[in-house]
């Protein structure tokens, strides 16, 4: 059986024989653990987005992109601070791949790297999440840079297919177009419980199936407003605040969606 560290080694010796043969890559091994797979998967796509980081770094600024977006209408709020708020793009990428890397190396919830507490299952897909937008940002804003590290690692795709294979992340949710069939929609929503636009109203956005069971009880946080010429009308639901964001400082082991604010 392939386990443990054993999986990072077959993992990687798969991409170095072929990174094109995404379902060869993907294809879960007999007698591997599910969570195991796809927690050894994550700390993989996490180590590779540190050369895109890198690569972004002369052209992503403070000063270029003041604000991690991804389509024109959304601001993603930095879930690594106490209190969640704005960063430029490229602290966002660099914080996001930081906590990510606290989380996935953290002794509390993943004390062991053979077997994934049910408990911890639930930091991947929040992860993968916030992961994605990295993606989305290098597309949607240095696509020049994203085609060139595309086109060396298929990583994107890879990611694409990796979250729809396990169910790591909802269709609605992956909003980078793809050359191979895929029916990412950019114009549907750019994270994490974004609402759709219907009849120019605002609504209540949609939870994602992870947080829905985690939160059965609360309502959403996310809304949407159409272009119209008159002033958006907002929700009133409040956007500012963040109830289910994790920190990965904090001890609190909550795992849920995190802020997005409308950008007016």
């Amino acid at each position: 059986a392939v386990v443990s560290t054993q999986s990072t080694g077959y993992i990687t010796q798969k991409i170095r024989k072929d990174f094109m043969d995404i379902e060869g890559i993907l294809e879960l091994p007999l007698k591997v653990d599910v969570n195991v797979w796809n927690y050894e998967h994550l700390r993989q796509f996490c180590n590779q987005l540190n050369e895109l980081c890198v690569m972004l770094q002369p052209v992503c600024s403070a000063e270029t992109c003041s604000q991690m977006t991804a389509t024109a209408s959304w601001i993603f709020l930095c879930a690594v601070h106490k209190e969640p708020k704005e960063c430029c793009a490229i602290d966002y990428i660099r914080h996001t791949l930081d906590g990510a890397a606290s989380i996935l190396n953290s002794n509390k919830y993943f004390p062991s790297r053979v077997n994934i507490k049910d408990s911890s299952v639930g930091k991947l897909p929040s992860t993968c999440r916030r992961v994605y937008r990295i993606f989305s940002h290098a597309y949607f804003h240095h696509k020049d840079i994203y085609d060139d590290f595309e086109g060396r690692t298929m990583l994107c795709h890879r990611f694409d297919r990796w979250v729809k294979k396990f169910d790591l992340i909802t269709q609605d949710l992956l909003i980078v177009p793809l050359e191979d069939g895929s029916d990412n929609n950019s114009d549907n929503s750019d994270g994490d419980g974004y609402a759709t636009l219907i009849n120019n109203s605002v609504i209540e956005a949609p939870r994602s199936k992870d947080a829905a069971s985690t939160e059965e009880e609360e309502e959403g946080h996310y809304a949407t407003v159409s272009e119209k010429t008159e002033p958006p009308v907002i929700s009133t639901k409040d956007t500012s605040q963040n109830d289910d964001d994790e920190d990965v400082d904090d001890d609190d082991d909550s795992d849920e969606e995190d802020e997005t604010t409308i950008r007016e």
